[in-house]
């Protein structure tokens, strides 16, 4: 496999798997890799050939946060992010990110803020990264949808989160495709909350292959867990509400 990759073009190579993947609508973290450094959104989406959004990372625009969240939602941005989980940690978020929340909300059409949750890299605090610290700016920010990222080893924490707030979702994106029983991931996601909180992504970056096999090992994932709990024609719809129609209603593309 590896040979094989090596000898094939690299554009070509890429193209293909992130098409197997079906994916109708790519929203794309503007913050890593940096600029120049990294395909871009509208290049990702001729690979893939499908729509491609971008989401403004805050931490990327400094002390210009605020401004430019005010005009994301024109620029055609899906969402905004935040890593405070890798700056400091959710119990002490910045003032920063604060500001470009409440600028966010004040649009009166705030844009989903995604969050980076639980694990990640080695600069990351992992007991700070729990989602449970969020509680008070999810109250605070109560108009705002916000999208919980990745979640593990939280991700009870996060069903829970997502059961108890209206305006809360959460996807499993990092963990699937790294943890090696996706299956129990989600049997924990689904445990409190609702199938219509839970969004399928995959977190994918640098490497083709992640675009694939997250999308294949999601759909394997779903056809099992769904299958346990639910009537066939309901699992079908749980398992389409998550792969797609939950995304549509929050992300709203254009």
């Amino acid at each position: 496999m590896y040979e094989h990759r090596l000898a094939a073009d690299r554009g070509d190579y890429a193209s293909r798997l992130l098409r197997a993947t079906g994916t109708e609508t790519l929203l794309v973290d503007d913050g890593f890799p940096p600029a120049g450094e990294s395909t871009t959104c509208a290049e990702l989406g001729e690979l893939a050939g499908c729509a491609a959004r971008p989401v403004l990372r805050l931490e990327t625009r400094g002390a210009g946060a605020a401004e430019a969240v005010r005009t994301a939602r024109a620029e055609r941005f899906a969402a905004l992010k935040t890593i405070a989980a890798y700056r400091g940690g959710f119990d002490s978020v910045s003032s920063g990110v604060v500001a470009a929340l409440r600028a966010n909300e004040a649009t009166g059409d705030p844009l989903p803020v995604q969050v980076h949750c639980g694990f990640g890299d080695a600069d990351l605090d992992l007991p700070r990264a729990d989602p449970g610290h969020l509680k008070p700016l999810l109250e605070r920010f109560g108009e705002t949808p916000f999208v919980l990222l990745h979640c593990y080893p939280f991700v009870r924490e996060a069903g829970w989160l997502a059961s108890v707030y209206g305006n809360v979702w959460f996807d499993l994106s990092l963990t699937i495709p790294h943890v090696s029983r996706p299956g129990e991931a989600l049997r924990e996601a689904l445990e409190l909350a609702p199938f219509s909180k839970l969004l399928y992504a995959s977190d994918a970056a640098r490497t083709p292959e992640l675009y694939y096999l997250a999308a294949k090992w999601w759909r394997e994932a779903l056809a099992e867990v769904l299958a346990e709990s639910l009537p066939p024609g309901e699992a079908e719809e749980a398992g389409r509400a998550i792969l797609r129609e939950n995304a549509l209603r929050l992300y709203r593309p254009a």
